[in-house]
């Protein structure tokens, strides 16, 4: 193929954040397939672009990215373009450019916003390195692995998650992981931009006494092994046996014990295994 597809950064709350080169693409390529014209027309009434949009989204992204495709080899050029963002990350893109790419054809990058970057230099936590995990999964045995996976993860950890279940994934975050030090963004570079630090405790009282609107970012400090390993052994093994004695069951004590001692439940679990493993000895 002799025609270009260009992957072009659109804004993810404010339309004055779109980029010169931006508007430059969009206005000149022959075609622009877009994740929801309904909504990339607001972009486009705003900078009066009259580039033609045909639909390229995740729920027939295979169908409508081949016929984009076509249109490319068709000798078009097209650009590339989500709700908000950059398209493949945690939006429709994937397969197009892919293909693209296997095709022969030329992509280029019109970078622009991103939530995943702007969420992580508001937070307050290291910047240096760091995992995006996207969506987790809504439910059952892929969220658990999922989120079991970031237990020792030592790197920054961003999530996109929706208002709906922000709360009940802040909880199991408390959970799983302890009350590390994590900051949510939502509405990001819009009029009610909201930026909450604090530990995921803190959070968890706002989100419960504010509710939230719009798409969340949740960024979450990564695993400290200083600070599991500062807590005193003698006051681990002191709450863990003053829970045990209640008769609450393994899974509890660590759920309660992980909180109380802000250390990781697979960190409590350890504990409680060599504990019984010590019992056993004597």
């Amino acid at each position: 193929m002799n025609t270009t597809l260009y992957i072009v950064s659109t804004p993810i709350g404010n339309l004055g954040d779109i980029t010169l080169r931006a508007l430059e693409v969009l206005k000149s390529v022959d075609l622009v397939a877009a994740e929801d014209t309904r909504h990339s027309r607001k972009l486009f009434s705003r900078y009066e672009i009259k580039t033609p949009l045909v639909s390229y989204y995740s729920a027939k992204e295979e169908i409508t990215g081949d016929k984009v495709l076509a249109e490319l080899k068709s000798g078009k050029n097209v650009a590339l373009i989500s709700d908000a963002g950059t398209p493949g990350i945690s939006d429709p893109g994937y397969y197009l450019i892919k293909k693209t790419i296997d095709e022969g054809g030329k992509v280029i990058t019109i970078p622009g916003p991103s939530a995943i970057i702007s969420a992580l230099t508001l937070s307050g936590l290291p910047t240096d390195r760091f995992v995006f995990e996207g969506f987790l999964p809504p439910k059952g045995s892929a969220r658990k692995k999922r989120l079991e996976a970031i237990l020792d993860e030592k790197r920054t950890i961003i999530l996109y998650e929706s208002p709906r279940r922000a709360g009940r994934t802040l909880k199991e975050l408390l959970q799983l992981l302890g009350d590390r030090k994590a900051a949510l963004a939502r509405e990001l570079t819009k009029i009610h931009e909201e930026v909450v630090r604090g530990k995921i405790s803190d959070i968890i009282k706002v989100v419960e006494e504010k509710g939230l609107k719009g798409e969340v970012t949740l960024i979450l400090a990564g695993h400290d092994e200083k600070v599991v390993k500062s807590t005193d052994e003698a006051d681990v093994v002191s709450t863990l046996q003053s829970i045990l004695d209640k008769g609450l069951s393994v899974k509890d004590t660590a759920e309660i014990a992980s909180r109380e001692l802000n250390i990781s439940k697979r960190a409590v679990y350890q504990e409680i295994i060599r504990m019984k493993d010590q019992r056993g000895k004597k």
